[in-house]
C-alpha cells in the first residue's frame, strides 16, 4: 500500500489539492514577507527592503495565477 494520498482519502484529486497548496504556500509567502519587508526598514536597509518587495510581487503573481487556474479547472 502506498503512503501517497491520491484524492480518495481527502475528495480532492492531487492536480487540484496541488493548486490549492501552492496558492496558499505563495499567499503566505506574501505575508511573510511583508514581516522581513518591515524589519529590514526598521533596520534602514533599503536594498534590502526592495529585495523582499520584488519577491513579495512575485509570491502575489504566483498566488494570483494560482486561483485563476483552480477557478477554471473547478468550473469544467
Amino acid at each position: 500500500m502506498s503512503d501517497v494520498e491520491t484524492g480518495d482519502t481527502t475528495g480532492t484529486p492531487d492536480k487540484d489539492y496541488n493548486i490549492i497548496w501552492f496558492t496558499e504556500v505563495c499567499l503566505s509567502n506574501v505575508l511573510r514577507l511583508q514581516t522581513y519587508i518591515q524589519d529590514a526598514e526598521r533596520g534602514g536597509d533599503s536594498e534590502l527592503a526592495d529585495f523582499f518587495r520584488r519577491a513579495q510581487s512575485e509570491s502575489r503573481k504566483g498566488a494570483e495565477q494560482g486561483k485563476a487556474l483552480l477557478a477554471a479547472r473547478l468550473s469544467s
